[in-house]
């Protein structure tokens, strides 16, 4: 007995007569991306602009939307307001923007005025803690996570270009940027924040693009050393294989992340955003970006990129 299948065993959807229109598609998608971010820009967390964090607690649990509307009618506009430890105690965290009561930038005034804003009827708010969060903080933070990504980018280049061969870890690295991109330039469109778990979630995304990717590419190497046809049409048929596989994965997480976004609160909604966009264009992009792009120009593959090499012969024939 066969195991289950999305699509039949023998389907042969031609995607790579879609290529020309896949690949203009994915390049119009980043466009739209690059220019929603050099013109909208994105709107960052106090993770990265910098502000100040005020902890609260309350006699019995607060209605979170309540004390959102309460800090917003006493001016404190954008204050991001989430749960933590038990479910008594609120962070608050704001843009120092002179609300203090007394003395201008001090975070135990800020904490107060904010206390007082938060208190609900009959269950007041009641400071534990304030503290700056400073803006240098977040131009250390974010430099890191460029360095991430680089570090990241080139730990894939090396080791796809070991497994498989140059071609294939440009392909890759294009596949899995266009991602990345795309997810970015979301955040960019949509105004939605831009945090450190949006960072991690970004991160995370070129992880599973280039693993789906990786997929596809181990299958196109065996069928590149075990069929007698044109490189266009093994790379069709490789698709068309582990086209199940990767649309049965890629909704598994999908659902995963789709949990995470409706019951994981206000802290983690901004990753599983990330991720559920970077998941879906993710298994687009494996099925007709990343090997369509084998078929153009210098990354053109062909059956002598496959074969063994030389020396991995020598190497076998040294073998008892």
């Amino acid at each position: 007995m066969k195991p289950f299948n999305l699509f039949p065993y023998d389907s042969n959807i031609d995607f790579m007569r879609m290529r020309w229109v896949s690949l203009t598609v994915a390049l119009l998608l980043m466009v739209v991306a690059l220019g929603a971010m050099g013109a909208r820009g994105f709107n960052f967390s106090l993770d990265f602009t910098g502000g100040v964090g005020v902890e609260l607690r309350y006699a019995k649990a607060p209605d979170v939307d309540k004390v959102r509307e309460q800090l917003e009618a006493a001016n404190f506009n954008g204050a991001q307001v989430q749960n933590f430890g038990a479910g008594n105690d609120l962070l608050v965290r704001l843009q120092a923007d002179g609300k203090q009561e007394g003395g201008a930038d001090k975070a135990s005034s800020i904490g107060d005025a904010v206390a007082k804003a938060a208190s609900l009827a009959g269950n007041p708010a009641e400071k534990r803690s304030s503290s700056v969060i400073s803006a240098q903080v977040g131009k250390d933070l974010a430099l890191k996570g460029i360095y991430a990504v680089l570090f990241v980018i080139i730990g894939f280049l090396g080791y796809i270009s070991l497994r498989f061969e140059k071609k294939f870890a440009v392909a890759a690295i294009i596949t899995t940027m266009h991602d990345v991109l795309i997810c970015v330039g979301w955040f960019a469109l949509s105004g939605h924040e831009f945090d450190l778990n949006v960072l991690a979630g970004i991160l995370s995304v070129m992880g599973f693009s280039i693993n789906d990717t990786i997929v596809v590419f181990d299958r196109v190497r065996e069928n590149f050393r075990g069929m007698r046809a044109d490189p266009v049409t093994i790379l069709n048929k490789s698709v068309n294989q582990t086209l199940s596989r990767t649309v049965i994965t890629s909704f598994v997480a999908f659902l995963s992340m789709l949990s995470l976004y409706i019951y994981g609160g206000d802290s983690l909604r901004g990753m599983a955003e990330a991720m559920i966009i970077g998941i879906i264009i993710g298994t687009l992009s494996s099925i007709f970006v990343a090997c369509p792009l084998l078929t153009m120009g210098l990354l053109k593959v062909s059956k002598q990129d496959l074969l063994p090499k030389a020396r991995d012969e020598e190497a076998l024939a040294r073998r008892p």
